[in-house]
């Protein structure tokens, strides 16, 4: 696989630093992580190419078993474990595919279309990945509202060598449609905000807005599906109820010291006021009848003449 041959020089010279350790458990430490990181890096790429592969190899068996015809769609056998993918495959002549185009599984290719390298047969293996498509194809950032559907054609001059070539699709500038079908309701529910998601092997998503209900369309072959962008909302959802917990919470603590400080002050000024009761002038107590009432020294202003001399 290229995934692989790409990070070669860097393995190489992650290698080199390897070997100037002085430790040799060190070294063979260092050469694990080096090949752990090129593996999760091209793992993507790897999946999905190796499936591509695996699916061909069962198509191209199937139309040997059944020597078929030009023309017919067949149905080719998967193992159990590939349980829920669907795979066709149909043979046709390079001037049919000219001359009428083709119409099979979710997928309209146009007429005037031609193979590129030009051979005279040709074989198109259609894929539904249904629920392996999140599996091949991760999206993230995206939800799958349909599963991926894939068209690949292939040299069929010799249907049982070993490897067959892969060929392009030369559609003249006209589109290959996709149908995706009818949708679940769920999926129906947020088709206002669905794109057409044109995949590639190497985990490049290409968007398009979609002109029609559950219709795509491609200007080459590969793989295809119907994305919407992940909600938050779950997430804002917690966060505000996160966010008014803490608020509650907060009121409440702002809420205990305001009583704490009223009550505080509260008793300061009266302990002020007893204070002052106490240092204040201490009155003397008499008897008026039968009741005993506090009594203040007399002070009496002296009088005074108008020309200001005391009398």
């Amino acid at each position: 696989m290229h995934g692989f041959d790409t990070d070669g020089p860097r393995r190489q010279s992650c290698l080199k630093l390897v070997l100037m350790g002085s430790s040799m458990s060190w070294s063979f430490v260092w050469l694990i992580l080096t090949f752990l990181c090129a593996f999760v890096q091209s793992s993507d790429e790897v999946a999905s190419d190796s499936l591509d592969a695996f699916v061909q190899e069962c198509a191209l068996r199937t139309l040997v078993h059944h020597r078929p015809h030009t023309g017919p769609l067949y149905k080719a056998i998967l193992p159990a474990n590939l349980s829920g993918m669907e795979v066709s495959v149909v043979q046709l002549r390079s001037r049919q595919l000219w001359s009428r185009g083709a119409n099979f599984s979710h997928f309209h290719i146009p007429s005037r279309t031609m193979p590129v390298p030009h051979v005279k047969r040709l074989v198109l293996v259609y894929q539904d990945l249904g629920n392996w498509s999140s599996y091949y194809y991760p999206l993230p950032g995206f939800t799958l509202l349909s599963s991926v559907v894939g068209l690949i054609a292939y040299d069929a001059s010799n249907l049982e060598a070993n490897r067959t070539v892969q060929l392009n699709l030369n559609t003249m500038g006209k589109p290959i449609s996709v149908n995706f079908g009818k949708l679940s309701s769920f999926s129906r529910g947020r088709m206002s905000e669905a794109r057409c998601a044109a995949l590639s092997a190497s985990g490049t998503v290409y968007l398009s807005d979609m002109s029609l209900p559950s219709v795509c369309y491609g200007r080459e072959q590969g793989h295809f599906s119907i994305v919407v962008p992940v909600k938050r909302k779950q997430k804002w959802k917690s966060s505000w109820v996160g966010g008014f917990a803490v608020g509650f919470m907060g009121l409440v603590v702002m809420t205990s010291v305001g009583m704490v400080v009223i009550r505080l002050s509260r008793k300061k000024r009266i302990a002020e006021m007893e204070k002052q009761a106490d240092e204040s002038v201490v009155l003397g107590m008499i008897w008026i009848g039968g009741s005993k009432m506090p009594s203040a020294t007399v002070t009496r202003t002296q009088p005074v003449l108008e020309n200001g001399a005391a009398l």
